[in-house]
């Protein structure tokens, strides 16, 4: 788990004092002249500011937007103003399911379109707003749109739009301003781009529909079953929609599944994938998934179907650490990534929290019936015990909703205890009275 400092990571923070160096070293390499360049800024930059400070929220979604080397060029150009809102403006008050818009992978656009509506490329403090008397005043922001400055006649509250300036200037650096804000401030463009994303999800084709079919014991029409809504949850367990088993066959047998699917899996599969792959270190495991097995097909699967997976993945250090009699029987990466595997969404926050609430947490894993337990241990979540045991390692590393990608150290194994236990089967011995008479 990394250490943050405030707002900001220490690692985010670093990067972006190793970025800043490089880029005034090289634009005074180019221009001896430190008053005729751009793009140098320091230290005491307001992004720095912004990554170090309360408003650690918005600070995340810049790091994610990949918006640091933008606003370090922008910061060089102009003297900027940013509205920052509260964190519980993000944490509470937004929608969840806008908010999940905003991360997933595909919408990155719209993210950065989102925050840069926050951004204004020139210098306004508090004591240069308009009065009451003035009105509304425009400004572009760095988004090629634009925000109104205004003073309330009532109470004189300062306004960006309709949300509220409740910390002006917060922040003051020689290279912009922060002033906080009460609420998120959203662009009509985004907007609409995710009621436009909403509607599509709501419409399905109008499937066609055969002869009526006839309840032989009673001769009636069979009555048609009630509608499922879009996006509820299966009727079957997941060990029921599950392939029958490891196949030795290139793709395993398809299990039962509906005729509905309101969730592209194969992509959202693909993306964290993907997404391991970027982050680096668990390069073993999507090879696993992907080339020695089919399970990244089985598992998209499940997800079109309306399943939630949590997948346990050990970095590389841990699976090099696999020995060959581990891996050499049929089907046996198969049983193990399906031991890493949780049957329900959990995050770095909720698994934290129910083992500190609650001690040693078992949680189902799609090798059915064996159970991975998890409990607190030197301020994060451990899984399994003695020499089995793996700590969560990277947390959160993808995270849309529907799957959750949890880093650990170590490579987990089912106890003997419980091997054995799921084998052998207690044998009740039956005693057969003697009647009277015989």
């Amino acid at each position: 788990m990394d250490r943050r400092i405030y707002g900001g990571s220490a690692v985010t923070v670093l990067f972006l004092f190793l970025l800043i160096s490089s880029s005034t070293a090289s634009a005074l390499s180019k221009n001896p002249n430190p008053s005729s360049g751009s793009g140098q800024i320091n230290s005491n930059s307001v992004l720095v500011a912004l990554l170090d400070s309360r408003y650690t929220e918005l600070s995340e979604l810049v790091e994610k937007a990949l918006l640091l080397e933008t606003l370090e060029d922008a910061v060089g150009r102009h003297n900027i103003t940013i509205f920052a809102p509260r964190n519980e403006a993000l944490e509470r008050d937004l929608d969840p399911g806008f908010k999940r818009f905003l991360l997933e992978p595909g919408n990155l656009k719209s993210l950065q379109t989102l925050l840069m509506f926050h951004i204004i490329p020139n210098r306004v403090g508090s004591d240069q707003w308009p009065s009451e008397d003035s009105g509304r005043v425009k400004h572009h922001t760095l988004g090629n749109d634009h925000v109104h400055l205004s003073k309330t006649k009532v109470d004189g509250k300062k306004m960006v739009d309709s949300a509220e300036i409740i910390r002006p200037d917060d922040l003051t650096r020689p290279d912009g301003l922060i002033h906080g804000i009460e609420r998120l401030l959203i662009p009509r463009a985004v907007q609409e781009d995710f009621n436009r994303r909403r509607s599509l999800q709501s419409i399905s084709a109008v499937l066609p529909e055969g002869a009526p079919e006839v309840d032989p014991r009673t001769n009636r029409l069979k009555k048609k079953p009630a509608p499922v809504p879009a996006g509820s949850p299966p009727a079957l367990p997941i060990q029921s929609a599950m392939a029958p088993g490891p196949s030795l066959a290139p793709a395993p047998a398809p299990g039962p599944g509906g005729k509905h699917h309101h969730f592209d899996g194969e992509a959202q599969v693909k993306d964290f994938i993907h997404t391991l792959l970027h982050y680096g270190g668990y390069n073993e495991m999507a090879d696993i998934l992907v080339n020695l097995t089919s399970l990244a097909t089985e598992m998209g699967r499940l997800v079109s179907e309306g399943y939630v997976l949590t997948v346990l993945a050990p970095n590389d250090e841990a699976m090099a650490k696999l020995t060959t009699d581990q891996l050499s029987e049929p089907g046996a990466p198969e049983q193990i990534v399906y031991y890493h595997i949780i049957p329900e969404y959990q995050t770095e926050e909720s698994m934290y929290n129910s083992v500190r609430r609650f001690g040693k947490v078992k949680f189902d894993t799609l090798r059915f019936p064996h159970k991975v337990a998890a409990k607190e241990a030197d301020g994060s979540v451990k899984f399994g015990d003695g020499e089995r045991s793996a700590y969560l390692f990277d947390p959160d590393i993808y995270t849309d909703g529907r799957i959750s990608v949890q880093g650990i150290d170590g490579v987990l194994f089912p106890d003997v205890e419980e091997i054995v236990e799921s084998v052998k089967k207690p044998v009740k011995k039956v005693v057969v009275q003697p009647r009277r008479g015989d």
